[in-house]
């Protein structure tokens, strides 16, 4: 097995980490200033979108797309170490490169099974970084754990859509510049197949009806990078047939095909995190003295260094792997490891960065140090995409498959 990145990896490696050195890590303090000074907390600092420029000016844009008609036309496995860079700072790379959640799911959704209409009115500014977007999942009523049980309503009446429902932690609805939603929701709530009821409509933000409720925190954060994540009403709003995604109770089959690709991503960018924390470590220890020497002499720091090395280099192949079978097999056929690198990845990167954070007393829980927010994000990956329990759940019925 062959484990060298290829030439083209390579490149953009190098254009990547320069990249970060040069513009993104220098900007994450002034993002933090100028948003202080904005009218609103949930509009885009102006740094931003100069790092989105000088990202387009290199071709540091819409890596994540293996369709080359709108995107690099990277395979995942040349994604994966690109990823991981951008992981190193969360709240502005993935943005600066145009390859940000959920913005990233719902265009390879627009690109795999929208319209040419809805591709040209949507998924064009999407790839061009003009516009933001949210996906609406996830509700506050029901366990959305099992997809199955949204509850939200799309009535079809004449030549439209109503849609009624309540959703919550819809990622990315809090900012202003987020213009369209994808909303699933079940047309046929009666089906005798619970995966042929639901569909995916797009729901542009003005639409009548449509109500930001309120922002949603984690840990109290309320992720202003990310666009924040909101509870959403949508109350009999109404938009044209033409709005379905695909087929009337092809939501479900939309979302499991979104969802592969997403939470890889995640994996890849939790690395980078990892990666980030063992440094902030490395650093601390050699600069800081307690009881009479560096914290870098201390026994147990040499345990925690050593063993988060060990598992981010064991999570890497993990993640490389998946990603080679996705390319290889396709997302079917690396469900069992993409369960394994979503079940693995993000609380081995918690118990790093919790190792972190008790190496930086109380700097690890402050604002001054990235350790805190991180933790926040990679503790709700746990969560997000599918709770750890139903990954397990289905990944031990595969195996004790063989055995029945």
């Amino acid at each position: 097995m062959d484990f060298a990145f290829d030439a083209r990896t390579e490149e953009l490696r190098a254009k990547l980490l320069a990249f970060m050195d040069e513009y993104v890590h220098p900007a994450e303090r002034v993002a933090h200033e100028q948003r202080e000074r904005l009218a609103s907390p949930w509009d885009t600092p102006p740094v931003v979108e100069e790092l989105k420029a000088e990202a387009r000016r290199q071709g540091l844009w819409n890596l994540f797309l293996p369709d080359s008609e709108y995107g690099a036309g990277l395979t995942n496995l040349q994604y994966a170490p690109l990823a991981e860079i951008t992981g190193r700072s969360p709240q502005l790379a993935p943005t600066a490169t145009n390859c940000a959640a959920p913005d990233t799911g719902n265009m390879e959704v627009l690109a795999q099974f929208g319209d040419e209409r809805q591709k040209k009115q949507w998924l064009q500014p999407l790839l061009a970084g003009e516009i933001r977007s949210a996906f609406a999942m996830t509700e506050p009523d029901v366990a959305s754990s099992d997809a199955t049980n949204i509850t939200t309503h799309i009535e079809r009446d004449g030549d439209e859509y109503v849609i009624t429902g309540r959703k919550w932690y819809i990622s990315g609805a809090m900012n202003p510049d987020c213009a369209i939603f994808i909303v699933m929701g079940k047309t046929d709530p009666d089906g005798t197949d619970p995966r042929r009821q639901q569909s995916m409509v797009l729901v542009p933000r003005d639409t009548p009806g449509v109500t930001i409720r309120r922002a949603m925190q984690v840990f109290g954060y309320e992720d202003h990078y990310h666009g924040g994540h909101a509870e959403v009403v949508f109350d009999h709003a109404r938009v044209p047939v033409s709005h379905l995604i695909g087929e009337e109770g092809g939501g479900f089959a939309i979302a499991q095909a979104r969802l592969g690709p997403g939470r890889i991503h995640h994996c890849m960018r939790l690395i980078g995190m990892a990666e980030r924390a063992i440094e902030l470590m490395c650093r601390r220890a050699v600069d800081r003295t307690a009881f009479g020497k560096a914290l870098a002499q201390q026994g147990v720091v040499h345990n925690w260094i050593a063993d988060a090395r060990v598992a981010v280099e064991q999570l890497r192949l993990l993640v490389l792997k998946t990603a080679w079978m996705m390319d290889t097999v396709g997302n079917r056929g690396a469900h069992t490891e993409i369960q394994a690198i979503k079940i693995a990845t993000p609380r081995t990167v918690v118990g790093i960065l919790d190792k972190a954070i008790q190496l930086h007393g109380a700097g690890g829980v402050s604002q001054d140090f990235p350790l805190a927010e991180l933790y926040a994000g990679a503790r709700t990956l746990m969560i997000a995409d599918g709770p750890d329990e139903v990954h397990q759940r289905s990944l031990a019925r595969r195996e004790l498959k063989k055995y029945l």
